[in-house]
């Protein structure tokens, strides 16, 4: 398995950058639009200092698990089964969820909630998407959701040497052979670095390749992953579910989130001319990036 380092610490001041400042003052149409088009979006100041605190001591409770690549990458799944709730109330934050039922105009399945850690020596993330369309070894079948979501909710500021955002804007459009999600990169001409104050949130596009960057730093980079998706978009075959007892103990603002994995709010047996088909969709026209 390579386990190299996918930035040296050098090439750090020649990565192209989105300057933070670009990411304040957006309109709606204006984020929804960098999602749409370029794949991802940062919202800055989701999360209030006092929540950050509470949430990072919940967190510092875990038992983190290392990836098979490095000791120092370390996540936590499932982390609204665990006594955090506070970082649990993340997943129903008001300002998030309004903002992804507009993007996506329907309602909304949370289908998953990890906490990771980028330690002190991480080498980085190869870039990737979060879609496989037919399922896969890493993310199951649950990723062939083919409409997707994550949320990433940074709980320490990224800075450029500690394992700041990475992306290739604009990838999830690309029909190249190149572009096969299940692709994977070491690094890219193209990518993009991302860097934003502790408590903003960078939203992706599943199918936009992304990672993060080495953590050089001598610092932890601690973050809350939430991923959501339409109840149309179903996965291919059905999934594990959640254990119900789990489902009913959670916050009731967070239970509506969390209906079956399995929703598939679709109509298969769709003829060619259905009876009154509508003659204007606004979800689907460049006009709501205005």
């Amino acid at each position: 398995m390579d386990a190299s380092f996918t930035n040296s610490r050098e090439s750090l001041e020649r990565a192209n950058r989105v300057p933070e400042s670009h990411w304040y003052g957006l309109t709606l149409a204006q984020q929804i639009r960098s999602i749409e088009l370029e794949g991802f979006v940062v919202i800055p100041d989701m999360l209030r200092d006092e929540l950050m605190e509470e949430i990072r001591r919940e967190t510092s409770r875990v038992t983190t698990t290392p990836t098979d690549y490095s000791d120092h990458q370390r996540s936590h799944p499932n982390l609204q089964w665990t006594d955090s709730p506070r970082a649990t109330s993340v997943i129903a934050l008001p300002a998030t969820v309004e903002f992804l039922e507009e993007l996506l105009g329907d309602e909304l399945i949370c289908t998953s909630c990890t906490y990771t850690e980028s330690r002190p020596g991480h080498p980085g993330i190869a870039i990737h998407t979060d879609s496989q369309p037919y399922g896969s070894k890493i993310f199951g079948v649950q990723a062939s959701s083919p409409c997707l979501v994550r949320v990433l909710y940074y709980l320490d500021d990224l800075t450029p040497e500690c394992s700041p955002f990475k992306v290739v804007p604009r990838s999830h459009l690309s029909l190249h052979r190149d572009a096969n999600p299940y692709n994977r990169y070491l690094s890219h001409d193209d990518e993009v670095m991302v860097t934003c104050r502790a408590g903003s949130a960078a939203i992706i596009n599943q199918k936009v390749f992304h990672a993060n960057f080495p953590n050089y730093s001598d610092r932890t980079r601690r973050m809350l992953a939430i991923a959501y998706r339409p109840t149309w978009a179903g996965p291919i075959e059905d999934v594990p579910d959640r254990d119900p007892e789990k489902v009913a103990g959670l916050p009731p603002a967070v239970q509506k989130y969390f209906r079956s994995l399995n929703t598939r709010n679709i109509d298969f047996d769709l003829p060619n001319r259905p009876d009154n088909m509508a003659r204007h969709a606004a979800g689907i026209s460049p006009s709501r990036w205005s």
